[in-house]
């Protein structure tokens, strides 16, 4: 098989930051985490130096046509918002999502995306600084001013900044599963998964103290213990904190509610054990803390659009032998 081609837009005034998140995910060899070699491209509107906001020039090999057959495009952010994209860009955008690539825009390149008019009618994220801006230029597009990203299945948009790391790693998890996923996250020192739906910044910050101390402690022993029963009650009580104040202090910290949380942490597990074992449902939905084979289905159907049986079909042959081995060693 070819390495699948991913395909990233720069021009001149990019920031370096928004530059790199791309390429630390996937311009590096990740083979030995379970990850394809991708054949990573840097592309402009001319192949040549791209002057970077920060006085860096970087060299782009590729002009707009290494973008004809990549399997992923990814826009890291975009300039001169109120003006639409040169026409060629435009158009190779949308042929690129003829063919079946996936487009991504990262942070400010939402912009670019729906001015080629691949968001009409669809939901999208961007920077919550410009989201009313977004809005405005394109009333057709649904924009999400509080998420981190939101995944249409062939378009994918992000929020600002670290939000383009989340977002690249949950295409990662997508596309080569969940344990894969984990050991880059493990690897570049990143929060393993963090929902799309989870609020793009907490209004106040937490005050480092003996409580919040105890706050993490708290959770930490939920992901150690998924397949025990969890209740709002008994997590608060183990922060030494009262319901009310628990709830209050985890939305602002978390950027979603407890429930939420517990499912997708439950839902990771389960991808894990789906994708490194051969656990029947039952013993996965058992570990994974939802009691059954027909809640696990539920919560698949819910969260990922698609069946647990699917899933594990879809990636359990990705997974590294190693780790199926150990896997099994261990329970």
């Amino acid at each position: 098989m070819a390495d699948p081609i991913i395909a990233v837009l720069a021009f001149d005034g990019i920031s370096p930051f928004h530059l790199s998140v791309p390429c630390l995910v996937f311009g590096e060899d990740r083979t030995a985490l379970g990850l394809p070699r991708f054949e990573f491209r840097i592309c402009a509107g001319m192949a040549g130096p791209v002057h970077t906001e920060a006085g860096l020039t970087v060299t782009a090999p590729h002009g707009l046509e290494g973008l004809d057959d990549a399997d992923i495009v990814i826009i890291p952010s975009w300039h001169h918002l109120n003006e639409p994209p040169q026409q060629q860009l435009v158009e190779a955008l949308r042929q690129a999502h003829r063919r079946g690539a996936l487009i991504v825009g990262l942070c400010l390149g939402t912009f670019a995306i729906a001015a080629a008019g691949l968001l009409s009618g669809r939901a999208a994220a961007t920077h919550w600084a410009y989201s009313e801006q977004l809005q405005r230029l394109h009333p057709d597009v649904a924009v999400d001013a509080s998420v981190l990203y939101v995944d249409n299945g062939d378009v994918v948009t992000s929020a600002g900044v670290a939000a383009g790391l989340d977002c690249c790693l949950h295409i990662v998890r997508a596309r080569y599963g969940a344990e894969a996923a984990l050991r880059l996250a493990r690897q570049i020192v990143l929060s393993p998964h963090r929902q799309g739906g989870q609020a793009q910044f907490i209004e106040h910050s937490l005050a480092k103290s003996a409580d919040a101390d105890r706050f993490t402690r708290a959770l930490d022993a939920v992901r150690a213990t998924l397949g025990e029963a969890h209740n709002l009650d008994s997590v608060a009580e183990a922060a030494g904190l009262t319901r009310r104040t628990f709830t209050r202090r985890f939305q602002k910290s978390i950027g979603t509610s407890f429930g939420e949380w517990l499912i997708g942490q439950r839902i990771e597990l389960a991808q894990r054990l789906l994708e490194a074992t051969e656990k029947s449902m039952d013993i996965v939905a058992y570990e994974a803390g939802f009691g059954s084979a027909t809640s696990l289905r539920q919560h698949f159907a819910a969260r990922l659009r698609t069946s647990p049986a699917q899933y594990r079909r879809e990636f359990s042959r990705r997974a590294d032998p190693d780790v199926r081995a150990a896997h099994a060693l261990s329970h």
